[in-house]
């Protein structure tokens, strides 16, 4: 008695030997996936685990409470509180100033973005627009505004020579200025005052972020904040134009609530002027993007892990299951190249996958941003994240695309291994471990495991922008990785690839 090793009657007439170009090979690798019911249960169920492990995790995601969100003018949450000492003016104006020194309150090395400077300020509403000239201890002089942009100018070191600041109101523009003696003024830009109004408020800017002390080993990370003060010093403090205030006034932009128990941790903040004119603040604070709070883009992507399993077996199976039913002997004999053969079943698995996966993304994404925004993440000041914008559709799509990357890296390991079993373990170890690791590593270790590894394409649903005016902690468990969204995402194609070229290398040289 013989053991028949015959293909079914669709594989046959898909597979004839006259139908052996790569069009007719891709219409084989189709009947083929439509003859199993168990390879088209594997999509549709990876599509339903993806919508609705997404939705669990968005419906288990609350704010906890907290401080309120300021939203800056372009819909950002941002940082804004410092020291002010302020007058209003109404028309156009110019504000001139000198920077003479900035030092810790607490003696030590200050923050490389503590900021001394000048600013003119639609209000003294937290996110109101602003432009402001500021020195800064690591980054020397810088013009930004509305929280989000900054523009280099040149360097500066106040424990050696002062810093002159201005800034010019023409109409709706505003223009920056830096000079070392006061006579020969370098422009640093000029910015439309969107938002600003005929009347504003201007004045002395003073503020420092709070000091972070991080420590992270195998186990976890602990963070603390500590919260710092500066002083600085300024003089030849000029205002030319029409104002209602007949003299300076200081103030807290953003300053603590009365009743607000982190209040009495905060360090003081003074004004003092001297008989010569010499204004010395001391505050704390900073006037830029918040980049602590969660990735709400990527929250909305939690069944993606696990919908990636279930891709990882479907992409394995499609190839394992013909050598162990000694199909694949069939498919070989009435197709001369292997070749054509590996990429027609490639294009097939990743068609197949992408198809599935595309919608299952945007489902879950939409339906997951609607609960977290009802949870308390996205703020009433927010626009809705619509699934067109950037980074969101980025999201989705890139999403799709791993899918169906790690479907096709199953199956070229498949072909490699011939095991249903190894090639679905080594899968999960080349993509989900590394994810998993990094919680746990120390910081360069968890660094080095995202950028090298195909986990690296989990940056793909990076939703957040990190800014270069703000010093900020890159961690995995906070949605953060090493590499742009679209470089970890190579990092899976080019894995995806070199594994695709070891198949055809195997095939090449092995019997069915």
């Amino acid at each position: 008695m013989t053991t028949s090793t015959r293909a079914p009657a669709p594989y046959r007439s898909a597979m004839h030997p006259a139908r052996a170009g790569f069009g007719r090979l891709l219409r084989a690798e189709w009947t083929k996936f439509w003859t199993v019911r168990a390879w088209l249960l594997a999509p549709a169920l990876a599509a339903v685990v993806t919508v609705g492990v997404s939705q669990m995790g968005a419906s288990g995601s609350v704010t906890g409470g907290g401080p309120p969100v300021v939203v800056g003018p372009g819909g950002e949450v941002v940082n804004d509180s410092f020291r002010f000492t302020r007058r209003a003016l109404t028309g156009d104006g110019t504000l001139t100033v000198r920077v003479t020194g900035l030092k810790s309150g607490d003696g030590k090395p200050l923050e490389p973005w503590a900021k001394a400077g000048i600013i003119v300020k639609s209000s003294l509403k937290q996110g109101s627009p602003y432009a402001a000239v500021v020195v800064t201890p690591g980054h020397g002089v810088r013009m930004q505004w509305d929280f989000t942009h900054d523009v280099a100018g040149p360097g500066s070191d106040l424990a050696v020579a002062p810093q002159w600041l201005r800034l010019q109101k023409l109409g709706a523009r505003l223009t920056g200025y830096a000079s070392v003696d006061g006579e020969k003024w370098i422009r640093l830009g000029e910015v439309g005052g969107a938002g600003l109004g005929r009347t504003v408020q201007v004045g002395l800017l003073l503020g420092t972020p709070d000091h972070e002390s991080l420590e992270r080993s195998l186990g976890g990370t602990s963070a603390r904040a500590d919260r710092t003060a500066v002083t600085g010093t300024f003089d030849h403090l000029t205002l030319r134009g029409t104002s209602t205030d007949s003299a300076w006034s200081s103030t807290d932009v953003g300053g603590a609530a009365p009743g607000d128990p982190n209040a009495r941790n905060a360090p003081p903040s003074t004004t003092r002027v001297s008989a010569t004119g010499t204004y010395t603040l001391t505050g704390r604070g900073d006037v830029a993007p918040e980049e602590n709070g969660p990735d709400t883009v990527q929250m909305g992507f939690q069944g993606v892990l696990v919908g990636l399993l279930l891709m990882t077996a479907l992409g394995t199976l499609f190839v394992t299951t013909e050598y162990k039913r000694g199909l694949i002997r069939t498919t070989f004999t009435a197709t001369p190249s292997r070749l054509k053969v590996l990429a027609a079943k490639a294009t097939v698995m990743a068609a197949i996958t992408f198809a599935t996966g595309l919608p299952a993304t945007a489902v879950g994404f939409t339906w997951a941003q609607r609960t977290l925004r009802s949870n308390g993440f996205k703020p009433p000041e927010f626009p809705d994240l619509s699934l067109l914008e950037n980074p969101s559709l980025r999201a989705v799509v890139g999403s799709a695309a791993l899918l169906s990357l790690v479907a096709v890296l199953a199956l070229s390991v498949g072909v490699v291994l011939r095991n249903s079993a190894g090639t679905i373990a080594t899968v999960v170890v080349l993509v989900v471990l590394p994810q998993i690791l990094s919680f746990a590593f120390p910081l360069p270790a968890a660094e080095w495991l995202l950028r090298v590894t195909p986990a690296a394409a989990f940056a793909i649903q990076q939703g957040k922008t990190y800014y270069p005016q703000v010093q900020h902690n890159c961690l995995p468990e906070g949605g953060c990785y090493p590499l742009s969204p679209y470089n970890g995402l190579a990092v899976l194609g080019a894995y995806t690839l070199a594994a695709l070229l070891l198949a055809a290398w195997t095939l090449r040289r092995r019997d069915a």
